[in-house]
């Protein structure tokens, strides 16, 4: 799972924020100012989204140049109430990859999160082996023994989200959100039914049913 650290000192989209990377099942550790959030530059984290002009002392700038002592390549997004270029162009001279002007969709925000957390890390995680099976998230396909196991589009997305998430439990209603999406509407037993099928085709699969709640991959 990537762990994502937010700053921002406006709450409510600080909240909002986090709810939305929670839903794509990124880690998030969020703090509300610069002074709470420089302490602790020297964590091992995925991704930075930092709000430039904080309500303390310590502003964006000053929490990019603490983290870029520590390490050189960790992506990082800026926010800002204010659409100049120049804010744009020291965000950029400072190491940053991205900049998102306030206000913005919580979306939007996401898009570019997954599409930094992609083009930086997917090479490391192209192919995984779980017990006999060679799962190519590229390709979207699933080997045992040099011979394909046939998966349907939902019952490769529900994989890839046990495969990488091991040992974290979720719910019906997150499994929902993840393969179907937020424009489904009807009753969570689709998902036991699409895990029925996912432990049929694939039976070294261990899928643990927490009843009553949902799903965890062991």
């Amino acid at each position: 799972m990537y762990k994502i650290c937010l700053v921002e000192d406006e709450v409510n989209l600080n909240n909002l924020i986090k709810s939305y990377l929670e839903r794509e099942n990124y880690e998030v550790t969020n703090y509300y100012s610069g002074e709470e959030a420089i302490k602790y530059v020297d964590s091992k984290v995925n991704l930075w989204i930092l709000d430039i002009m904080l309500g303390d002392s310590i502003s964006g700038y000053d929490i990019i140049k603490e983290i870029r002592e520590h390490d050189s390549n960790v992506p990082v997004i800026f926010t800002s109430a204010r659409d100049q270029d120049l804010d744009k162009i020291i965000g950029l001279e400072l190491g940053s990859d991205d900049y998102i002007t306030k206000p913005y969709s919580p979306k939007e925000l996401v898009l570019r999160v997954n599409n930094i957390i992609k083009r930086v890390y997917v090479k490391d995680t192209k192919k995984v082996g779980y017990e006999t099976y060679e799962i190519d998230f590229d390709k979207r396909s699933v080997l045992e023994n040099n011979k394909e196991i046939s998966l349907t589009t939902l019952e490769f997305d529900l994989l890839m989200l046990l495969i990488n998430n091991k040992n974290k439990s979720f719910s019906r209603e997150d499994i929902l959100l993840s393969v179907w999406g937020s424009d489904y509407f009807g009753s969570d037993r689709v998902v036991d039914d699409l895990v029925r099928r996912l432990r049929k085709k694939m039976p070294k699969l261990k899928i643990n049913t927490l009843y009553g709640f949902g799903y965890r991959l062991t």
